[in-house]
Formats: structure tokens, sequence, C-alpha cells
């Protein structure tokens, strides 16, 4: 087999059984700048990101999941504890971790055939084999008869697909996804949910998203990474027993989904008021009666 069928099966067969790498989080602390100028934004944060799950993280907006992400990815270093894949401690950048951010990043001068071809042929790869899985995640995200349209042609729902068609036949062991659908309208942000999430059931690779998006998160997650205010750190961790495939209309009436969502309401709402409460005595006694009658 070509490497691109050793790591997936086939170009049209995404069932196979995924090569996803596993991250761990262990202890990990942030601080930018030095003495008085310096600011913890992450704290002691442990986590761990397991193989062929989709791992999402949740957390007030500005909290650091971002440079979270940025550690991860290997473009920044903790200042203290480790970030490990597959045992091995994450040092820099790599092809095994791929991110998706929430600016598009599409070539405006390539087709969106192109833009998804890019990968591959920058890195001299078997470009028939790759063209056929190109034709396959196109077919796969709905845009098929779009592959010969400009980024400019297509909608920013449309632009997000070929971004995770470009993003996925590179077949990285992690795919971390930054916010990727921020500001998409309603109907195209739930579009875009059904179409990643098909995605990951047919290929269960490990895909560690973030949001602040609670009914985003719960839709998607296997697991849940709730996070705390700034200085981040992990707050809880919770399992999402919510059988795939999942469909948004019934994970409305889903019991399972819906206590999942009152918990991390709660938890997120206690985080949002200790931010707020820091200069504000009034909000810091509303945060403990909230906490207690909780």
């Amino acid at each position: 087999m070509t490497n691109f069928e050793e790591r997936n099966g086939s170009a049209t067969d995404n069932k196979s059984p995924s090569l996803g790498g596993e991250i761990i989080v262990d202890n990990v602390s942030k601080i930018y700048g030095s003495g008085p100028y310096a600011t913890e934004v992450i704290k002691d944060c442990s986590f761990t990101i397991p193989r062929n799950k989709l791992t999402v993280m949740i957390g007030p907006s500005g909290c650091g999941k971002s440079t979270l992400i940025q550690m991860i990815a290997g473009f920044e270093k903790p200042t203290s504890g480790s970030i490990t894949m597959n045992g091995e401690p994450i040092t820099s950048s790599g092809k095994d971790r791929l991110v998706l951010f929430q600016e598009s990043a599409l070539f405006p001068w390539m087709t969106t055939f192109e833009n998804v071809m890019y990968g591959p042929k920058a890195r001299g790869e078997n470009i028939a084999e790759f063209s056929k899985a190109a034709e396959t995640l196109l077919e796969k995200v709905g845009l098929t008869a779009f592959r010969d349209k400009y980024p400019t042609q297509l909608s920013g729902g449309m632009q997000r697909r070929a971004e995770l068609a470009r993003a996925m036949i590179n077949k990285p062991e992690v795919m971390i996804l930054d916010e990727p659908f921020r500001g998409l309208d309603h109907m195209s942000k739930e579009l875009m949910w059904e179409y990643y999430a098909s995605l990951f059931e047919e290929s269960r690779d490990t895909n560690f998203f973030v949001t602040t998006d609670i009914d985003e998160a719960i839709y998607l997650a296997d697991r849940l990474l709730i996070m705390t205010n700034l200085p981040t750190s992990t707050r809880k961790v919770l399992q999402v027993d919510v059988p795939r495939p999942r469909s948004i209309d019934d994970l409305a009436d889903d019991k399972v989904a819906n206590d999942i969502k009152i918990e991390v309401m709660t938890l997120l709402h206690e985080e949002a008021m200790k931010s707020f409460s820091r200069g504000s005595k009034a909000a810091s006694d509303f945060l403990d009666a909230y906490s207690k009658r909780t």
C-alpha cells in the first residue's frame, strides 16, 4: 500500500482503524513577561487527548485556550510542565499535528480542488493517488460541483468545508481545530457540525476541537474539557455518552445531553462570574450565593 492507504485503509475506505496519536498535557503553566509585568495565562493544567476520540475544550473567552493550542501544535513552549505525543515530548511543530484556525487560509489564486491538493503536492506525494482522495473528500463535504471555483466564489460555509477537506487529506495523527466555525450564521454553523461529525465518525482520527459554544461542544464531543477562567486549568472532564451518529433535533430532547448542558452552563457561569467579581464586592457575593444554590 502507498502511504495514504497505509494510514487510512484506502483512498475511498475511511472506516479502517486509524493511527491517531495521543497527547498528554501534564501540569503545564505558561507565563508571559517577567517580574512585575509577568502574566500567568496557564496554571498547573493537566488533561489527556485520547487516541481516536473527539475531545472538545470549552471555556470562557480569553481564558487561554488558544495558548494551549499553540503549545500543543509546537509553536510555543510551556514555561513549566510537559506536553507529550505518543510518549515523546513536543518540542516543535510537525506534520503529525495540523491546526485549523478561525481565519480562512485558502489560497485565493487556487481553485477548491487545487487548495485541497496543496499539501500532498508540496510534499511531492503521489498525485494520482491523492487526486482520488481529494475528489472523495470534496464529495463528502458537498463541494464536487464547486471543485473548479475560487474561494471568492464560495460562501463562508463552503470555504470552511474546503478547509476541512484540505486538512483531512494530509491525515495528521492529531487534528486541532480552533473555533473553526466561529463567525458563520446559525444555519451554516449547524450544517458544518453535521459535515464535520460525519467525517470524524468515518475516520475516527484523534481530534481536538476548541470552542466557546456549548451546543456545538455537546453535539460534537466524546469528551468535554471544561476550563477555568484566566489563568486557565482543567475544571472538569465530562464524558458525552450520547450514541453516534447524532441528530441536532434529537439531541435537544435527549436527557443525557441536556443534563450535561446544564452542568457545563453552571460551571462556565461560575468561571465567568469569578472574572467579573475581581473588582466587584456585589458580584463576588452573588457568585458565592449562586454556587451554593447550584
